[in-house]
């Protein structure tokens, strides 16, 4: 049994950001969430904010590029968990909205892109598996880290989350 490009990609993104939604919740509710979204590991890393803004353009930017159509643009105005929480929903419709169809016999689809100073250029499989996915869960790990190295109680079983 062969697995397709959409379920390699839609799927672990979708539950991804589900993990990462919940990941805000609990660190909405901690005593200290006032200073949470502008906590970062390190100086010349992203906010939380940050990760989780880079965390929805990964995902979105993996379905649109695979499917050949449009992101939604998602300005990066997010100053509160809710915002957060709304542009987490906007991602995971908007990867909802993608077809498997638009996406399945992708593997060979040239994808590129500007990156900074620099074009990255991929089939759509090494896409997927060499940059899309670890970029993604770098951002989410980071945000993880961030909130659990700012106190809010979070364990493995919250990164891995539900299991089905």
């Amino acid at each position: 049994m062969s697995v397709s490009m959409y379920q390699i990609s839609v799927p672990p993104l979708v539950r991804g950001l589900g993990i990462l939604s919940t990941l805000l919740r609990k660190g909405e509710a901690h005593a200290d969430a006032g200073s949470l979204l502008e906590a970062r590991l390190a100086p010349d890393m992203m906010t939380m904010a940050g990760q989780v803004q880079r965390a929805s353009d990964t995902a979105k930017g993996c379905a649109a590029r695979l499917a050949g159509i449009d992101a939604p643009a998602m300005p990066d105005t997010e100053v509160t968990f809710a915002d957060l929480q709304a542009r987490l929903a906007r991602t995971v419709e908007f990867l909802q909205s993608v077809k498997r169809e638009q996406i399945d016999g992708s593997e060979a689809k040239p994808i590129s892109f500007k990156a900074g100073p620099n074009v990255l250029n991929f089939t759509g499989e090494s896409y997927v598996l060499t940059f899309v996915l670890p970029n993604f869960y770098f951002h989410v790990t980071t945000a993880y880290a961030i909130l659990r190295h700012k106190g809010v109680a979070l364990g493995k079983l919250d990164y891995l989350g539900p299991r089905s």
